[in-house]
């Protein structure tokens, strides 16, 4: 075999890999040194915008296997019984930039990608079956107020108490948030919910809507504060070390998948509006119905290009699975592949890590042109449709028709009030009282005090003292009694 050589992106010989070409040995450097040129101009590019949530994360390869029938639910490819679809997970955290630990306090991103046989169904969720907004149009002043203030660059407790304390909607998930779920042990260890509410269309054209639980095998674990402290310190990249080890090691991560299922009509008078996305749906009445398991067993060869510019939008369905009126949901359907294009490229999905690899070869997309358009048909084929010259059409039958639900046709800007139960701090006052233990009671009540005592507004710090009030009135006391000038102050 003759021995390699270093080409330029072209594919031609270079010259050397050491030198500059340059006007004698201390003269100046030539413009027409193009290798020089294409490398620092290659180097000045390796970077693409990071994502504006979800920023720093890991992820790596596997499969679900289908191992019981949800077929009587949806006619989708990969729920089938027995079906194994090739994925890939990217796990995150929300708010911390590219460069931040892995073991902040902050929900958990729990993104996947099917590669199925009938195009690429993305699943976008978090580790908690809840959000902090039920409404788009409240996303992005939501995550500013979790990142950094204009002037000093730094996050702010000031900021993002104001924001939560005049969203009462938020009190459900900053619960799970400053609880132990908030800072999970590692990847492998913390649960992954779709969190929206999702629809199923059997064989039959019969609609259900769906709720997605992955549980996982090794178990909920969780880290104290001290501990994310110190390992903030000493491994920021904690997260993505730990799951990478012991992929490589032949330790597969697996998780239980499992869905909640509601009849369609039940959604109409549900005592609580069931497409809210700050609400889970109790097990009592909906139990958890066994699915399958996902294996992650293959670690990214190149972190860039198969972790970076892996791009998952919630508008990627599938024949069987539809959107839902989740207001949060279908804001995301346009966002995420909307944000995709910019950070990426206009042709992401034309990535090998984005593309639809088992789908049916006689598929056709009548995409054209853009940044990074480099698979294309041939010249013969029609760019159009419809065409009379033998390009792809639409089957109305083949897609199904996931989008439809019955709704009152009118055109309002507000949230749902046709449910008994919507109210903001119920279902996070129950988990407080009837989920927590006592130590997990004590440690909630310490994270909050610590977290709540950094606000410098009073009125802010008294907006939040109500705020937990309203969630429990004990525990509101107890955090009122944590911050008056007489007590100790309490360590996060």
């Amino acid at each position: 075999m003759s021995e390699k050589f270093t080409t330029n992106n072209a594919g031609a010989p270079v010259a050397s890999d050491q030198h500059s070409l340059t006007v004698g040995n201390d003269g100046v450097t030539a413009l027409t040194d193009h290798y020089l040129v294409e490398k620092l101009a290659q180097f000045n590019r390796e970077r693409v915008p990071e994502r504006v949530v979800h920023a720093k994360g890991g992820g790596a390869f596997g499969t679900l296997t289908i191992t019981h029938d949800v077929s009587a639910y949806t006619r989708a490819a990969l729920f089938q019984p027995g079906v194994e679809t090739e994925m890939l997970a990217r796990f995150s955290s929300v708010a911390g930039e590219a460069g931040s630990p892995d073991t902040w306090r902050d929900p958990r991103g729990f993104a996947l990608k099917f590669y199925t046989t009938e195009g690429n169904y993305d699943l976008v969720g978090n580790n908690t079956p809840v959000f902090f907004i039920r409404d788009g149009i409240k996303f992005p002043d939501f995550i500013r107020s979790q990142k950094r203030l204009p002037g000093s660059h730094l996050r702010d407790n000031d900021m993002q108490w104001d924001f939560w304390s005049l969203q009462p909607e938020s009190a459900h998930q900053v619960t799970w948030l400053m609880g132990d779920r908030g800072l999970p042990r590692s990847w492998r260890e913390m649960n992954g919910y779709g969190s929206h509410t999702y629809q199923w269309i059997n064989a039959a054209g019969e609609r259900f809507w769906v709720k997605y639980h992955f549980i996982s095998q090794q178990g909920v674990h969780g880290l104290t504060g001290d501990e994310a402290a110190q390992l903030a310190g000493s491994d920021g990249d904690h997260h993505i070390r730990d799951l990478y080890e012991h992929i490589d090691a032949g330790d597969f991560p697996r998780w239980d998948l499992s869905v909640q299922i509601m009849p369609y009509e039940d959604a109409r008078d549900y005592r609580f509006n069931p497409f809210d996305l700050t609400k889970v749906w109790p097990h009592g009445d909906y139990p958890l119905i066994p699915v399958g398991v996902m294996e992650l067993n293959k670690n990214p060869q190149n972190y860039f290009a198969q972790i970076e510019q892996a791009t998952f939008a919630p508008s990627n369905f599938v024949p069987g699975i539809g959107p839902s009126p989740d207001k949060m949901l279908m804001a995301r359907i346009f966002s995420y592949a909307d944000a995709h294009r910019y950070r990426v490229g206009t042709n992401h999905a034309d990535l090998p890590v984005n593309a639809p690899r088992n789908a049916d070869a006689n598929g056709h997309s009548y995409a054209k042109d853009g940044s990074m358009r480099y698979s294309f048909a041939s010249p013969e084929t029609p760019v159009y449709a419809p065409n009379s010259l033998g390009g792809a059409h639409a089957d109305a039958e083949r897609a199904g028709d996931a989008g439809n639900w019955q709704s009152d046709g009118s055109m309002v800007r507000a949230a749902a009030t046709l449910h008994a139960e919507d109210d903001d701090f119920g279902q996070a006052g129950t988990m407080y009282r009837d989920v927590f233990d006592a130590d997990a009671k004590a440690r909630f009540l310490d994270t909050i005090t610590g977290h709540v005592g950094a606000v410098k507004s009073d009125d802010i710090r008294e907006r939040a003292i109500q705020y937990w009030t309203s969630v429990d009135a004990d525990l509101g006391a107890a955090l009122r009694a944590n911050l008056s000038p007489a007590a100790e102050p309490a360590t996060v």
